[in-house]
């Protein structure tokens, strides 16, 4: 069964972690802005490209502002009554970007600084394919990081699959997730993996059944208050939907 979004399961979450320890236990805190940073940059630059910023510079101010928030613990806008780290993240950059001086630029990658293990290359090879239209930096941003979140978890859920000997089942039913199969091929896919249509539903179900739980984990992990996970879903929905059309609801 699905857990409510104010279930215990969801009672301590990264974020909240962050911002409750970033005094009382700074190494908690670290680490857990730590992995979010890891999880989120790329949203991150893609607004910094979008804003005009060429690759080098806008390397530099990711890498320099994550040194400077988990390092220095630059955590005092953090406003728990706000509860995103998707828009603090997003409004600290800003802040930082509209501060950084061109001298500041050459020590970001060095000088003792932390330095997180961030793919450059692939998010600037990420950012070329997206079409030359007039999205905002910021639109792009939400963008971005609805697809980086639901890139995570469906990882996630391939790690779970794997574990269990089942990485072949995964993938060819994870294309399963997003809708339903004609009678057709529904018969050819149960044909090929050697089980029955109504079994072939069972996995189906099961397997989109763990996939919004992994994801409902996942938003959690970003809010201070669990319960606007529902808040949250709602907003990566918009995010993704086609410009000039609302979320899809059932």
């Amino acid at each position: 069964m699905q857990d409510p979004p104010g279930d215990a399961s969801f009672a301590t979450t990264r974020w909240s972690v962050v911002v409750a320890a970033s005094d009382a236990d700074p190494g908690a805190a670290r680490a857990a802005l730590s992995e979010l940073c890891e999880r989120y940059w790329t949203p991150l630059y893609a607004w910094l490209r979008r804003r005009g910023e060429p690759p080098e510079r806008a390397q530099d101010l990711v890498q320099g502002f994550f040194a400077r928030l988990v390092e220095k613990r630059d955590l005092g806008r953090a406003d728990p009554a706000r509860g995103r780290f998707r828009a603090y993240l997003l409004g600290a950059l800003r802040h930082h970007a509209a501060n950084a001086a061109a001298a500041e630029r050459a020590q970001r990658r060095g000088g003792g600084a932390l330095v997180l293990s961030l793919d450059f290359e692939s998010a600037e090879g990420r950012y070329l394919l997206e079409p030359a239209d007039e999205r905002t930096p910021e639109r792009l941003f939400e963008e971005e990081w609805a697809r980086a979140l639901l890139e995570r978890v469906l990882g996630r859920l391939g790690e779970e699959y794997a574990a269990r000997g089942k990485a072949e089942i995964f993938r060819r039913l994870s294309g399963q997730l997003a809708g339903a199969v004609d009678a057709g091929g529904r018969a050819a896919l149960a044909e090929e993996l050697g089980t029955t249509p109504g079994a072939l539903d069972v996995a189906v179900w099961r397997l989109r059944r763990r996939y919004r739980e992994l994801l409902r984990q996942e938003v959690a992990e970003t809010l201070s208050d669990p319960a606007e996970v529902e808040d949250e879903l709602r907003a990566l929905l918009a995010a993704l939907a086609p410009r000039g059309k609302g979320p899809q609801t059932r």
